[in-house]
């Protein structure tokens, strides 16, 4: 790619987005750590760079600062949020605790018509998010006002003779209605970069990536899940080297109903010869008397990658281990602030290279989810596997909460592919990001007939969101809950009781556990 946006990471947690809508443009975009050298900020030979908000102040004794000497590189330069108040900062500025912290919507009046905010009209006002309590007070000298709000009276700035700007809010989050015409005219007017980052060329330069890497006599394992990512990697490395590649598809035990088949006759369809290996007993024995979530996803992901290493030296020549990797992954790998709180495990075959003695191929390594799906569309997948809901590695053992057990899992199977089954029915399946069934670790008295029952709670989760960072639950009709909690109550053997999911991210997760 010829024009390309470095995104400096000063530890928002909103940085992924930020690549995310320059990509949108049709513009290669990729963050690096806050404290990337020169040197290599100068070999990735940016069009534009974007410093990114963060938690901190730039007063902290330990706040992420970068060097001034990036000021002069002539490459213009977006300051979001922390972004804005360091360049303010740096440059000689003053910044100060706020009297009033901003957090969430405001509304901003632009002041002055510039390139940044081109198209916006002197005068009008828009919303916007804001998430800060310090603010700038004084300008550096130099710079001038764009827009301000009620409590930040340089809400976007920009010098009068460099390309240097700033914004005190987030034009990435979908909250900012002018966030995407922000960064359009960052992109084009700003940076004057041109669209060429697609996915039909992508593929191209992957495929002979791909052939170029991997000699003649030299064959690739790929762990199959089913899902859009892996499935992806596989026919990407499949159209560059053929039946040297040997998908190994793994069932876990805590699948979906029928998946297992039906994964298998997809593969088949799209010419995929898959190593089907059927480990479900011995997940189930090692899950056995296991409450803790943590404890059954590392179970699961230790589990797979003995059970994978073990059926990947049963073939020769094998040199490489093809992977779903995306581009969130290699981002959150990267401790750009320090450790973080862990919510929850990812679950990942991470640890299978250094065990293996195997290369890595992961073709997907600088795509988001969106990006893998148009790379899908390209490849010609079915519709139903590209905007397949997200499905967590550790499957149905952490919706179901507590012990995982065969009986648990015959129960939840069935809810579960009854909630699938009326949401594509209803049309709402492909609307919402994710709808699924929990089997809670409580039993309620019910009445059927004449009889009282004491059976299972099965819970209904259904969120929308742009990419699982926040969610909202979803207000279906109550013709379809009806349907659904009929269904489950009159086909479900061990469940009595069902219940509606009304909380968002956060402060719940998504997944239940």
């Amino acid at each position: 790619m010829k024009y390309k946006i470095l995104v400096l990471d000063f530890g928002s947690q909103t940085t992924q987005l930020i690549a995310r809508r320059i990509r949108e443009q049709g513009v290669y975009s990729e963050i690096n750590p806050c404290f990337v050298s020169l040197e290599e900020i100068k070999a990735f030979n940016p069009s534009g760079i974007i410093f990114s908000g963060g938690p901190s102040s730039v007063y902290d004794k330990d706040a992420p600062k970068i060097d001034p000497k990036i000021f002069d590189l002539n490459i213009p330069i977006l300051g979001i949020c922390y972004g804005a108040q360091l360049i303010s900062y740096l440059l000689g500025g003053k910044v100060e605790k706020s009297n009033k912290r901003e957090y969430g919507p405001a509304y901003i009046e632009i002041l002055e018509e510039n390139k940044l905010l081109k198209g916006l009209g002197k005068g009008n006002k828009y919303k916007v998010w804001m998430s800060h309590s310090d603010r700038i007070e004084k300008l550096p000298e130099g710079f001038y006002t764009l827009a301000k709000t009620e409590h930040s009276p340089f809400a976007a700035v920009a010098h009068k003779i460099k390309p240097i700007y700033g914004v005190q809010f987030h034009p990435e989050v979908a909250h900012t209605e002018i966030g995407l015409q922000i960064f359009k005219n960052f992109v084009f007017e700003i940076c004057k970069c041109q669209a060429d980052w697609n996915m039909p060329s992508f593929i191209e330069k992957t495929v002979e990536e791909i052939r170029h890497k991997v000699k003649a006599n030299e064959r690739v394992i790929c762990a199959l899940s089913g899902g859009i990512d892996s499935t992806v990697t596989a026919l990407l490395v499949h159209k560059a080297i053929g039946d040297r590649l040997i998908p190994i598809f793994v069932n876990n035990g805590v699948l979906r109903k029928n998946e297992p088949e039906e994964v298998l006759k997809l593969m088949k369809e799209l010419g995929l010869k898959v190593h089907y290996v059927d480990a479900s007993a011995i997940f189930l024995e090692k899950l056995k008397g296991v409450e803790d979530p943590e404890k059954k996803r590392r179970i699961i992901g230790e589990t797979f990658i003995e059970i994978f290493e073990k059926e990947g030296k049963k073939f020769e020549k094998v040199v490489y281990l093809a992977q779903g990797t995306l581009y969130p992954d290699v981002i959150e790998s990267v401790s750009f602030r320090g450790p973080s709180v862990t919510i929850k495990t990812h679950h990942n075959v991470g640890g299978l290279p250094e065990r293996m003695n195997l290369k890595l191929i992961e073709p997907l390594r600088e795509l988001f989810k969106d990006e893998v799906r148009k790379i899908a569309e390209v490849l010609g997948l079915p519709k139903h596997i590209i905007w397949r809901q997200p499905f967590p590695g550790p499957g149905l053992a952490i919706r179901i909460i507590g012990e995982v057990t065969k009986d648990k899992l015959d129960i939840l199977r069935e809810a579960d592919a009854i909630v699938t089954e009326e949401m594509l029915k209803s049309g709402w399946y492909y609307k919402v990001w994710q709808s699924f069934a929990v089997l809670l670790p409580i039993k309620t008295v019910g009445v059927m007939g004449d009889y009282r029952t004491y059976e299972y709670v099965i819970a209904i989760r259904c969120v929308e969101s742009q990419d699982a960072m926040t969610a909202d639950w979803v207000k279906l009709p109550y013709e379809l809950l009806e349907r659904l909690s009929n269904r489950i109550i009159n086909e479900v053997k061990g469940v009595n009781r069902v219940v509606y999911d009304i909380s968002s991210k956060p402060p719940a997760t998504i997944e239940w556990e």
